[in-house]
């Protein structure tokens, strides 16, 4: 695996980290829809992992994400 390679999955891997850090261990689902600036910090992380996946597939498209 490049390093490019190994770079994105840290940052998928940091991504999900920031996930559980922004819900506070909660996974009460009206507590994160009526609180828009964690519902946005999310959603940004979620980019970010969208991003990742998306440029690690471009260099590397046959390999497995499940």
């Amino acid at each position: 695996m490049t390093e490019e390679e190994l770079k994105l999955l840290k940052d998928i891997e940091q991504a999900v980290f920031h996930i559980d850090v922004h819900l506070g261990g909660s996974r009460v689902f009206w507590e994160f829809a009526e609180n828009i600036t964690k519902r946005r910090a999310i959603e940004r992380e979620l980019e970010i992992i969208g991003e990742a996946t998306n440029n690690l597939l471009k260099i590397k498209p046959d390999i497995e994400l499940s």
